[in-house]
């Protein structure tokens, strides 16, 4: 399921926001895959906490499942 404009606009708004970043750059850096770019601007104890759990597979899997990841998910997608 395909996430709506407007709810993409308002996540990268919010986000943006939290790192200091504006939602255009935010949205450029992580289209062209430059994530590091997008985190630059994260505190560094956040950002390397980012960089290990992406980094493992496992960890990953485990936050996509959790159920505060579904509501948020589910919630971002309109369905509640």
């Amino acid at each position: 399921m395909k996430m709506q404009s407007s709810q993409m606009d308002e996540l990268l708004q919010m986000v943006g926001k939290k790192l200091g970043v504006s939602p255009e750059q935010l949205r450029t850096d992580l289209e062209s895959g430059k994530l590091e770019q997008a985190m630059q601007n994260m505190p560094k104890k956040e950002a390397a906490k980012m960089q290990n759990l992406l980094k493992d597979p496992k960890k990953m899997e485990q936050l996509m499942n959790a159920p505060q990841a579904k509501a948020l998910y589910e919630k971002l997608m309109g369905k509640q």
